[in-house]
């Protein structure tokens, strides 16, 4: 994939620099939305003072933090107009319960192969690095600072939790961050379903890897499914038109 690759989808070729919006928790990194989830109930139990957890199961794998607020508020019976009225207030006091539960250093947490990859993909000028996340933006910069890889990723780009609680919305955000970068010339790459289904919302190729909750069965819809993150340079001459 040169300076001049094409990505082709029908009778469209595109010529350019290749996006890669990179999701954080079960791809970048592993094992490490625990402080990330208490930080969070935190938030919501103080902005809404809530009496004791609701009962139900919430599923949290690829959702956007506003999307797992708004479930654990609907089960606990608090109204949909609340819930917008303090969505602000819960990201913000998130921020601060994040920032202090955090542990200082997070590099045992990251996923193998990841420092490696993305330090051979930053060195590249064919591509360039974001992130698509449902994390809150303070939130994914603290984890990936603690973890050594906030280098990576510019700020003032990618996707984040913090801008829309609709997944689907952010590789659309994250690519007129970077210039209006065409949906054909960008790889989402995450672990869930939700990646792939955010990914092709917006016209988008997708690496999807089995590093996080779902086996490679359940990737189906990926351009390419890989088992680790050594092989996504491998994985991106797989994907039609960027080879």
């Amino acid at each position: 994939m040169g300076a001049g690759a094409g990505v082709e989808r029908a009778d469209v070729v595109y010529f350019g620099p290749v996006l890669l919006l990179f999701d954080i928790d079960g791809t970048l990194m592993l094992k490490a939305s625990r402080e990330h989830a208490e930080a969070l109930y935190a938030a919501i139990t103080k902005i809404h003072s809530l009496r004791e957890r609701p009962a139900g199961q919430v599923e949290a794998a690829g959702r956007t933090d506003q999307a797992i607020a708004r479930s654990i508020l609907t089960l606990a019976g608090v109204s949909a107009e609340q819930i917008d009225a303090r969505a602000r207030d819960v990201q913000m006091l998130t921020c601060e319960e994040y920032d202090r539960r955090c542990p200082a250093d997070l590099t045992e947490r990251v996923a193998p192969g990841v420092p490696e990859v993305l330090e051979l993909l930053a060195a590249r000028d064919d591509v360039e690095l974001a992130l698509v996340t449902g994390n809150y933006e303070c939130v994914a910069r603290r984890k990936l600072d603690a973890a050594g890889l906030g280098r990576y990723f510019p700020r003032g780009t990618g996707g984040y939790g913090s801008d829309s609680e609709d997944r689907t919305d952010l590789p659309g955000l994250a690519r007129a961050r970077s210039g209006d970068a065409p949906a054909l010339g960008t790889v989402v790459i995450g672990d869930t379903p939700r990646d792939i289904a955010c990914a092709r919302a917006d016209g988008c190729h997708v690496i999807a890897i089995s590093t996080g909750p779902f086996r490679a069965a359940d990737l189906h819809g990926a351009d390419v499914v890989i088992d680790m993150a050594r092989e996504i340079p491998a994985a991106l001459k797989r994907i039609p038109g960027l080879g």
